[in-house]
């Protein structure tokens, strides 16, 4: 079996048509891949077959570009070999010990959340990603292992620092010199990734659109895992977060404050295809939005909203606002308010009478 640099934690259509993708197509790729189904969940069993199968998986993107829209299909081949944590953990902690050289996840937010199992001595299927990922650390640790780069991709900010800070939390019951191991050898990266990945393809692939970053913020002892287009290494993952945040999350908010309590739009795409609510949205981002990344001084401001516009119109994508409207208190104050308290922070507050009115 051919040597795998890359330990993937995580089998979702995302990572297939996102990290996988870029491992596939770009250049200098760290790869090949061995991917991890975490969960243990037998149903995937098939999943995991056809994605090591030498032929590939596809991936078929579908949206607009420059506001034409294009559909092409590719094979992904960068994963070579499948494993079952609830199966196959002997052999998951050889390659974690021996030939990893990155480990990568997503396994979404959930798979993060601490477990009762975490704080059991040995390996147990019942714990979380993190505390499964200590126990593949130590075997490395006690197989004398060399410095390894850990990239995970869950939507949580400065998610390499929230995950160090939990494998450093259950590495010190497990002996002080693992967990010095730990802080001194075990590079952390903070990246942030951003895909509509729609729909899969059965029994391994997915539907995305065209529009695809992964934002590595840069940091002594980076690998970079591959050169692609979409892949940007950073100093600062602060402007590109905020980028998203305050131009494409923040406009899923406003639309549906204004769309709740209607029923004649359901999907995003349909909002950009009703000349007044498209209208509507491009005077917010000209009016309130794009002025105070302006005072910022964010020049990419206005190309990230010419791309985001692009990706609303998507007409290959049901995006449900219904969908979109889950948590829309929390939302609020996430995007809307803490963009307006930005905007105080730099001079700009009052001239943002739409989001306001929302917030209120």
């Amino acid at each position: 079996m051919t040597s795998t640099p890359i330990l993937q934690f995580g089998t979702s259509r995302f990572l297939q048509a996102h990290a996988d993708l870029f491992l596939s197509e770009g250049q200098a790729s760290r790869g090949p891949v061995t991917v991890v189904q975490s969960s243990g969940d037998p149903g995937r069993s098939a999943r995991l077959t056809a994605l090591a199968d030498p032929a590939g998986f596809p991936v078929r993107i579908q949206g607009l570009e420059g506001g034409r829209p294009v559909t092409r299909e590719h094979r992904v081949t960068s994963v070579t070999r499948t494993l079952n944590t609830a199966t196959d953990w002997p052999e998951i902690c050889r390659i974690g010990a021996e030939e990893a050289r990155i480990i990568l996840s997503n396994t979404s937010e959930k798979g993060i959340v601490p477990k009762p199992a975490d704080d059991a001595p040995t390996f147990d299927q019942a714990m979380s990603y993190p505390a499964k990922l200590t126990h593949l650390l130590l075997a490395r640790f006690h197989a004398k292992g060399s410095a390894l780069q850990v990239m995970p991709t869950e939507l949580v900010a400065r998610n390499g620092e929230v995950l160090r800070d939990r494998v450093l939390q259950l590495s010190r019951p497990l002996g002080t010199p693992f967990a010095d191991w730990v802080a001194s050898e075990v590079v952390f990266v903070n990246s942030l990734v951003d895909r509509i990945v729609s729909a899969p393809l059965e029994p391994a692939g997915a539907v995305a659109e065209p529009y695809a970053l992964w934002a590595i913020e840069d940091q002594p002892r980076l690998i970079s895992p591959v050169r692609h287009p979409a892949v940007q290494i950073v100093a600062d993952l602060g402007p590109i977060e905020r980028r998203k945040l305050y131009i494409l999350n923040l406009a899923h908010t406003w639309m549906v404050a204004q769309w709740r309590g209607r029923d004649t739009i359901t999907l995003v795409r349909e909002v950009m295809a009703d000349p007044v609510w498209s209208g509507e949205l491009t005077a917010l981002y000209r009016e309130e939005v794009l002025p105070v990344f302006a005072a910022a001084g964010d020049d990419a401001a206005p190309a990230y909203v010419e791309q985001t516009l692009d990706r609303f119109a998507n007409p290959y994508l049901d995006h449900r606002l219904a969908d979109i409207a889950q948590n829309h208190a929390e939302k609020l104050q996430r995007r809307v308010g803490a963009f307006l308290g930005w905007a105080e922070e730099l001079g700009m507050a009052g001239r943002q009478p739409r989001l306001t009115a929302i917030l209120a």
